[in-house]
């Protein structure tokens, strides 16, 4: 497939000439970009919002689900002062300390806005970041797959007081939420809700919580509160409008009998999951399958069907179901993936950089370091990858 362009148009001129563009600065956006230079490959990040951008929007004191040495990257430890699972503010840290310790280019609130083939040269791409333009051999996409809530599509959840995210618990103190859903997020919310003092409602459409999809440790807290109608659960339910006095809601009685609720309160949360942003696939004609029209690209080398274009992470994923397949986790061997395909075709340089100093002139591991870290990291690889397949934490 040919990569949408005009045959008469002319090349932009460029602000800044790199090897590769990053588009994304999570955690395997990053990691990419540092196995890139290890390399000798000149490679710059733009991340849309701060770094680890969807992280930053996790509710403060959000753990992860997956163990430290699941989400470490570039081999550099992730320790927390308990030995518990990080944190969203001690990962954010760990990424900010990552960053710096390698010096990663990244440029934040830096939106890529287009990808352009150069209409003179084959395999030359044209990225725009507001009014600039880089020109790269290559792009990256590690662009996530959790961008936008997913709606109800119900008249009045624009309103004010309707939100896809958990925000700072305590703003919800004393106050009446509904919580819509009933998978890990809503789960975790109700419980948090509940325990600084919040009146909780949870509203889900199936006859019971799923069996299989909550994680080990929240339910049988969830199943406690809502046993003791700590926390109340309406089965079988589902909002059908919002307005700023109430919500209604249809709900199947356990006789089958159809009822309809008008409850008030101060907070909807619309906790159902989340859309990957699909604008920089479709505009360079990726083709996308389902389930979740997720990308089509080569497993071997992460490549799209477009020469350079190459995607990483949970971008790979697509929009992803409440049965989440591809995780942080499962992602680091990406950024191997494709430095060593571009290694092959012809970009930086095998033994790494031996001067120790990359195309920028930022300060790099030299040569012989760069090939004991990535030795190490493969076999740390290959180990976690057969941890994961024995113990699945996600």
């Amino acid at each position: 497939m040919k990569p949408t362009e005009s045959s008469d148009a002319a090349p932009h001129e460029p602000n800044r000439v790199c090897d590769v563009v990053v588009v994304g600065g999570g955690p395997i956006g990053i990691e990419t970009a540092i196995e890139l230079r290890q390399y000798g490959i000149d490679a710059i990040v733009f991340e849309a919002g701060p770094l680890g951008h969807t992280i930053s929007w996790w509710a403060p004191q959000t753990r992860w689900f997956s163990s430290n040495d699941r989400i470490a990257i570039a081999g550099v430890p992730l320790n927390t002062v308990d030995q518990s699972k990080a944190s969203r503010e001690e990962y954010l840290n760990y990424l900010r300390c990552v960053v710096d310790q390698f010096g990663v280019p990244v440029q934040t609130f830096s939106k890529v806005d287009k990808i352009e083939a150069r209409p003179d040269q084959p395999r030359r791409w044209q990225v725009q970041v507001r009014s600039k333009w880089i020109e790269a051999s290559a792009v990256v996409l590690a662009i996530g797959g959790t961008d936008h809530p997913n709606r109800l599509n119900v008249p009045g959840e624009t309103l004010p007081h309707v939100d896809g995210y958990l925000r700072e618990t305590h703003h919800y103190h004393g106050r009446r939420v509904l919580i819509v859903g009933g998978r890990n997020s809503a789960v975790e919310a109700a419980i948090r809700l509940h325990r600084v003092g919040a009146k909780v409602t949870l509203s889900y459409h199936r006859e019971e919580l799923p069996t299989t999809s909550i994680k080990y440790w929240l339910r049988p807290e969830i199943e406690g509160l809502i046993r003791s109608k700590a926390v109340e659960a309406l089965f079988q339910s589902r909002v059908t409008g919002i307005t700023p006095e109430r919500v209604d809601l249809e709900q199947t009685l356990p006789d089958g009998r159809h009822h309809t609720l008008h409850m008030r309160f101060d907070d909807v949360l619309t906790l159902i999951g989340y859309d990957q942003d699909k604008t920089l696939f479709k505009q360079l004609g990726i083709p996308m399958e389902d389930p979740g029209k997720k990308p089509v690209y080569d497993e071997a080398t992460m490549e799209t069907k477009l020469p350079g274009i190459y995607v990483a992470g949970t971008a790979v994923g697509g929009t992803q179901s409440s049965k989440y397949q591809v995780f942080l986790e499962n992602c680091h061997v990406h950024a191997k993936k494709i430095t060593q395909h571009l290694l092959e075709s012809g970009l930086g340089s095998p033994s790494g950089n031996d001067d120790g100093n990359s195309k920028t002139g930022k300060r790099t591991s030299s040569g012989k370091q760069s090939a004991v870290r990535a030795s190490s990291a493969s076999g740390s690889n290959e180990a976690l990858t057969r941890q994961i397949e024995m113990n699945p934490e996600s």
